[in-house]
């Protein structure tokens, strides 16, 4: 960097801190997307003063934490002042304006490094943003960072990560789930205002539930998966991670795109999701799969469930149980995982993580017809859920059915992926959000689904719950 860039950002950051006295850095880095830019449109602060907030809360708590493999400081700090100066012009680019947020590891940024938390990536910088980096940063969002993932997204743990493992900001010893493990754990350690995970198994919904943040994987084709490394195509789902389901609106507001570059790309319309947590929830219809769904759930969690449950049918016209299609038996992740890294695999088996190496080398053995016959099952699923529709408008389940194990526990014991996975099967809008904590004080999630699409619907009954209760309002013990 230039003398004169850096002594001017050096100058900028004095003058900054000198101004938050007023309002401490740990109080502006725990705000929620709305609080933040409220402020901001009152000129009560500014993108700069947010960013520094967080800033500083990274330097003081990553490093236990370790939700971060990439701080952007220097280019956060270059977008806060280009914000706060637009600002100043009275150019506003809407909510996002000004709003430190982090990416997951995955999502190619053009000029930073996108590792996928693998020793084979270590070194990889794009040349071009993914679409869902370009539309954040064209709604005037601050990237803060790069944040830790299970390798290759091929995992629930974040442990296996050549960065080192992510700790839950909850317990240190503790898993944050994955594989969107640093972004669950950023967001809930207030490391940045929101973030972005990826969802193919349930990624951004366990380490939400476990993390006590709110995930919210859309439908599948809303959000364009292009210049995010894949592990399933067929599967693969990117999504907001964030502190209120107000939030996780304003993000899918600006993410949520057709995207004629990317083949899974759905072109249905995209209405105002913000608008959505105003609608009446009185006459929703909700659906129990109470197997296996609610099956062998730890004491804990199944009493928190149960609660939120009857919170729940007192908002709605009350719940039924219902059965679900089963997705059992399929083989995608481990064919489609396979094809992208074949020619790695096969020439650097070494720079993989050796559980990563192990299920990708497993994979090479994959028949053509299990996989095409999986597929065919995939298609078929994907009409056939939609009949569930007909008497129930919303799928409720615990998002996991037990709490996050530690992190010695790994990789002998996992987040098992039951209650998420079909999701992603199905292609439908899933939404997780905590529902209380155990005695030990880990968080618990509940999880809502909707019909393809249905996405308003989800955050409807998700802001009703969380305007009923106040587990959301919880920090983490840091």
């Amino acid at each position: 960097m230039e003398p004169s860039r850096r002594h001017f950002l050096a100058a900028t950051i004095a003058a900054t801190a000198s101004r938050l006295t007023s309002a401490p850095t740990q109080d502006l880095a725990g705000l929620s997307i709305k609080q933040a830019a409220d402020l901001l449109r009152r000129k009560a602060a500014t993108p700069v003063d947010l960013t520094q907030a967080c800033l500083q809360r990274i330097d003081q708590l990553n490093p236990r934490v370790n939700a971060y493999i990439t701080v952007t400081h220097e280019q956060a700090l270059a977008a806060a002042h280009e914000m706060a100066d637009e600002q100043r012009r009275g150019k506003w680019r809407g909510p996002l304006h000004g709003i430190p947020i982090a990416l997951k590891d995955n999502i190619d940024t053009a000029g930073i490094r996108t590792t996928a938390a693998s020793e084979l990536f270590k070194d990889r910088i794009p040349t071009e943003d993914a679409e869902v980096a370009r539309r954040l940063k064209n709604a005037g969002a601050i990237l803060l960072g790069k944040t830790n993932l299970h390798e290759f997204a091929y995992g629930t743990t974040s442990a296996v990560t050549y960065f080192h493992p992510v700790h839950n900001p909850w317990a240190l010893d503790r898993i944050p789930g994955g594989s969107s493990g640093g972004s669950a754990a950023a967001t809930s350690a207030d490391l940045c205002l929101a973030s972005l995970g990826t969802d193919t198994g349930g990624s951004v919904r366990i380490p939400s539930s476990f993390c006590g943040v709110v995930g919210f994987k859309p439908t599948y084709g809303r959000v364009s998966c292009r210049g995010v490394i894949p592990l399933s195509w067929t599967l693969d789902h990117v999504g907001p991670i964030s502190k209120t389901v107000e939030d996780a609106a304003l993000m899918l507001d600006v993410i949520a795109n057709y995207d004629q570059m990317d083949p899974a790309s759905a072109e249905a319309p995209v209405p105002e999701y913000t608008r959505a947590l105003t609608m009446p929830v009185a006459k929703l219809r909700l659906g129990l799969p109470r197997s296996p769904y609610f099956e062998g759930l730890d004491p804990e969690v199944q009493k928190a469930v149960e609660a939120a449950i009857d919170v729940l049918a007192k908002l709605t016209a009350g719940a039924s149980d219902v059965t679900l299609p089963a997705t059992t038996g399929l083989n995608l992740i481990g064919p489609e995982a396979y094809a992208y890294h074949s020619k790695w695999i096969a020439e650097s088996p070494n720079l993989y993580q050796p559980p990563t190496r192990a299920i990708l080398q497993r994979s090479a053995d994959s028949k053509a017809p299990a996989y095409a016959d999986s597929l065919h099952k995939v298609y078929l699923l994907r009409r056939e859920i939609q009949k569930t529709f007909s008497t129930v408008d919303l799928l409720i389940t615990p998002t996991m059915p037990l709490p996050p194990v530690t992190i010695a526990a790994t990789p002998a014991q996992s987040a098992t992926t039951r209650n998420t996975s079909p999701f992603d099967v199905y292609g439908l809008p899933a939404l997780s959000l905590p529902c209380g904590f155990t005695s030990a004080g880990l968080p618990i999630g509940l999880q809502i689904s909707g019909a393809p699409f249905a996405e308003p619907t989800v955050l409807a009954l998700a802001h009703a719950y969380e305007q009923a209760i106040e587990w959301h309002k919880r920090r983490p013990p840091l």
